[in-house]
């Protein structure tokens, strides 16, 4: 009853969402209430594969949307770190903003040369798209696998700026 509520609530506001997409489960759920802490619902979307994040305010009934949720492999499939691919999930605000990111799965072959360090993903916690992202610039080296931090923040950027594109204005980005 809840999730026909929200669907039409969100149809009188032009969102349109299939009864299947309304399910997310709890582990990604957790991990998309990090990159968006005051969000209430997640709703995914095809095109280009996305979740938005969106904030209930019980008073007035309204639906705010707080920004886009994303897997960089999704979008930048071809990118890869040293030992292989990064799956890297990645929050933007609706002004092209990050909001944070969960580096999800990464293998190193030599231990602590990794990515997964928390350093690692502070650094892109509130970096425009129009930054530069470049490591060793904006983006500090915090392990030794350089490769494999060069090729996640190339991730990390290619696909915030490719999502962006397609759901922003350039009017709307900071």
């Amino acid at each position: 009853m809840r999730i026909a509520a929200l669907a039409l609530t969100l149809a009188s506001a032009g969102i349109v969402v299939a009864a299947s997409q309304s399910t997310i489960d709890a582990r990604l759920e957790a991990r998309l209430k990090q990159l968006f802490p005051s969000a209430t619902r997640f709703l995914p979307v095809a095109a280009p594969p996305h979740l938005k994040a969106y904030r209930h305010d019980p008073g007035t009934n309204a639906w705010t949307l707080l920004g886009f949720a994303f897997w960089t492999n999704e979008i930048e499939p071809r990118e890869r770190g040293y030992n292989g691919r990064i799956k890297i999930l990645v929050g933007m605000d609706t002004s092209g903003v990050l909001t944070s990111i969960i580096v999800v799965d990464h293998r190193e072959p030599y231990g602590f040369f990794a990515i997964d360090p928390p350093a690692f993903a502070a650094q892109f916690k509130e970096k425009s798209i129009r930054d530069r992202f470049r490591l060793g610039d904006d983006i500090d080296v915090v392990s030794g696998a350089t490769i494999s931090e060069l090729s996640a923040t190339r991730a990390v950027r290619n696909s915030a700026r490719q999502v962006a594109r397609q759901l922003l204005t350039p009017e709307a980005v900071k």
